[in-house]
């Protein structure tokens, strides 16, 4: 590796990406440099599957890149690790399940010089695999999915609360500080309402392009979900915030359900307002998916009328699960293992 300091860092956290890293590691190495060139940083956290191995031959090719150890696991101290050995003046967030277009780095410096932003991303756009993968790559572009979230309207360009993976000039976090390592989820976002709140500007453009691989399988997805309910109600705790309308509608959906379905037997006025829910949900989901799938691909409609609820439900179910351990005062570090019944290390 030169000598010299970079113009970009690329920091890159991985665990367990045998079946991603290769393909984008490719994508990330084929970039068009930007002037003075860049370097990649991959934090491996303790990979058990092969995934550093094939990092490392990636590393024996090209000087750019070096594998450094995450020994906690977890996504924000991955960046923070690399963050503190990275030496360009311009830092560009990767990430394992995503490939990029060969002039996402060079697009994410242009933008961050044009628009004068403190943070700058691409659309969060997703591809799928199967009939299956293709159906949640698509419901996680809808609104229905979405909540309405700027980050996954593909053609959107302007200001947004928060962007997809991110480029910042090096300074912002020696301003604001580093990633929260509590949060094993939402770090982005919280970071990102820390920056917003010391005046930083935070921008969207369509020209920074990538494709997020989605979730495979329907558990695979419901478990995501949960995860990012469950570390929603930790960011709205830390910075005492109310939590928005696209946050407390899937809760809501959740627990009414919840507390209608037991007294669905004992109570006819529970009995009814528990049909009008799920007649309401249903006809909902049904609709959005006869809609989203004829505009996609017909085939598609029988997997998006599964798909959608395990959006909702997940999330839902998560939200309610950290809203219960913020009333208990439950460790939401600790919970979180119970909650997802798996090692923090299984994050992307």
């Amino acid at each position: 590796m030169s000598n010299a300091s970079p113009l970009v860092s690329i920091i890159l956290p991985c665990r367990n990406e045998q079946e991603h890293i290769a393909t984008c590691l490719e994508s990330i190495l084929m970039q068009e440099s930007p002037p003075g060139d860049f370097e990649v940083i991959v934090a491996d956290g303790m990979s058990d599957d092969g995934t550093r191995e094939i990092v490392q031959q990636f590393a024996k090719r090209d000087q750019r890149l070096r594998l450094i150890d995450n020994p906690k696991g977890i996504v924000s101290t991955a960046l923070n690790i690399a963050l503190l050995i990275a030496r360009g003046n311009i830092i560009v967030r990767m990430d394992a399940h995503t490939q990029y277009a060969s002039d996402y780095v060079r697009q994410c410096v242009e933008v961050l010089h044009e628009t004068n932003a403190d943070n700058v991303g691409g659309p969060w756009v997703a591809q799928g695999r199967g009939s299956l993968g293709r159906a949640i790559a698509t419901a996680f572009q809808s609104p229905f999915a979405a909540g309405g979230g700027r980050a996954h309207n593909p053609t959107y360009e302007g200001i947004v609360d928060t962007v997809y993976l991110g480029c910042w000039p090096r300074e912002i976090f020696e301003r604001i500080g580093l990633f929260d390592e509590e949060l094993v989820r939402n770090q982005d976002d919280e970071f990102n309402l820390r920056l917003a709140r010391a005046g930083g500007k935070i921008w969207q453009s369509p020209r920074i392009r990538s494709w997020y691989s989605a979730r495979s399988s329907v558990s695979a997805l419901f478990r995501q979900y949960t995860q990012y309910g469950y570390w929603k109600v930790r960011v709205i705790q830390k910075h005492k915030l109310p939590a928005s309308v696209r946050h407390l509608i899937p809760a809501g959906l959740t627990l009414s359900l919840i507390i209608l379905t037991p007294a669905y037997f004992f109570s006819s006025l529970a009995a009814n307002v528990w049909w009008l829910i799920v007649a309401t949900y249903s006809l909902s989901v049904l609709l959005v998916s006869l809609f989203t799938g004829g505009a996609r691909e017909w085939k598609l409609i029988p997997f998006l009328l599964v798909v959608f609820p395990c959006f909702h439900f997940g999330y839902g179910y998560g939200f309610l699960r950290g809203f219960l351990n913020l009333i208990l005062r439950r460790d939401f570090a600790i919970s979180y293992t119970q909650l997802t019944r798996t090692s923090t290390g299984d994050l992307p």
